[in-house]
């Protein structure tokens, strides 16, 4: 009966082309980059992943909601996706610790999504033509009031978004008798990098995106931990300045995906928008150290200057993707500081590179 019942919804881009579908959920307008992820599970840790924020995202998975929602399955406060599209939604769900449908979770967060478009159309069409922006509409607006309001939308370039995701004020995590300290810059931190630290015997304290490195040094931590996020790194002042003052003083520091780019930033390494952008549970990475490969869970469309990186004496490549070549990881060579492109606490995706954790739980035992 839902399926009779729905109403017709379009995606349009900015570029005038038009994919059709059907509305799911709550009616409206919604607008974001949009973006495709090729993982086939963990859709709900991907919705609450605040690195998605101000994108709309193209599920290739062909059936999403079959298996409900579960709230320990979350990386966030809720729903960080500007909306979805999908071509086979299940109102319908099956497992047994699920606590309700997909359903109900979007339209208690109000999120907008079109479903019975041809997915596979629309990430061939991405893959050629590049990421762009985009509208969903499931309430009737008339196409030409769309096309003026999407002209209005703010490229990805530049555009500053970890304000918007990261904690307004500071906040511990784990356990306070744990044998080491980390100071966290949340520039839209994941939840399962704490628990990965957390379980590691870390207690952790999350500072707000434009906190100071004093703020951070005065919880006195054995190191630091720049975070994931969206938007363009290079808006990011003070987070650069942070760890720049953080080098400065020889500190232990880890970065993950935007906090890579940042490090990367800190040391004079531009950056640069992709053209389309890695995510998925199953990019291909090589460490260049050890030799091994890893798949892994990747979530950006930034990434830092490889010739430039290579060009840097302080610097070097610690691990490449093996799809394109890009830089995957980097260290420096006279400072305690590492960074990776990719998601070593996974939430979606496999464990390969779990060991990351470690490697800095290492670096703070001095």
């Amino acid at each position: 009966m839902k399926y009779t019942t729905r109403q017709s919804a379009i995606l349009l881009l900015s570029d005038g082309t038009i994919f059709h579908g059907k509305s799911i959920g709550i009616s409206g307008t919604t607008f974001g980059e949009v973006c495709f992820n090729t993982g086939m599970t963990g859709y709900q840790e991907i919705f609450t992943d605040p690195s998605y924020f101000g994108q709309i995202m193209v599920a290739t998975n062909p059936h999403i909601g079959n298996y409900g929602v579960n709230e320990n399955e979350v990386e966030s406060g809720g729903i960080k996706i500007a909306g979805l599209v999908c071509k086979n939604f299940s109102f319908n769900y099956s497992r047994e610790d699920s606590s309700g449908s997909l359903e109900d979770y979007f339209v208690k967060q109000n999120l907008i999504c079109i479903s019975d478009v041809d997915t596979r159309a629309l990430v061939s069409y991405i893959r050629e033509n590049g990421a762009m922006n985009s509208v969903i509409c499931t309430d009737g607006t008339p196409v030409e009031e769309l096309k003026v309001a999407l002209s209005n939308i703010p490229d990805m370039k530049g555009l500053e978004l970890a304000s918007k995701v990261s904690t307004k004020e500071p906040y511990f995590y784990g356990n306070e008798n744990a044998t080491y300290k980390v100071s966290a810059l949340d520039l839209g931190i994941k939840t399962n990098i704490l628990r990965n630290l957390a379980k590691r015997d870390c207690y952790i304290k999350v500072f707000p995106f434009d906190s100071t490195y004093a703020d951070l040094a005065s919880f006195n931590p054995n190191g630091y931990f720049l975070s994931n996020g969206p938007g363009d790194p290079e808006p990011l002042s003070s987070a650069i300045n942070v760890a720049q003052e953080i080098l400065k003083n020889d500190k232990p520091l880890f970065g993950i995906c935007l906090g890579h780019q940042v490090i990367g930033l800190a040391n004079g390494i531009s950056t640069y928008k992709m053209f389309n952008g890695h995510r998925g549970i199953n990019h291909p990475v090589k460490n260049l150290i050890t030799g091994k490969g890893e798949i892994t869970s990747q979530n950006h469309g930034f990434a830092v200057n490889k010739e430039e990186l290579e060009s840097n004496a302080d610097l070097e490549i610690t691990h490449l993707h093996l799809n394109d070549g890009t830089v995957a990881g980097m260290r420096m060579k006279n400072k305690n500081c590492f960074s990776v492109q990719y998601h070593p606490e996974a939430s979606p995706g496999p464990h390969d590179s779990a060991y990351l954790f470690d490697q800095f739980v290492d670096n703070l035992k001095g």
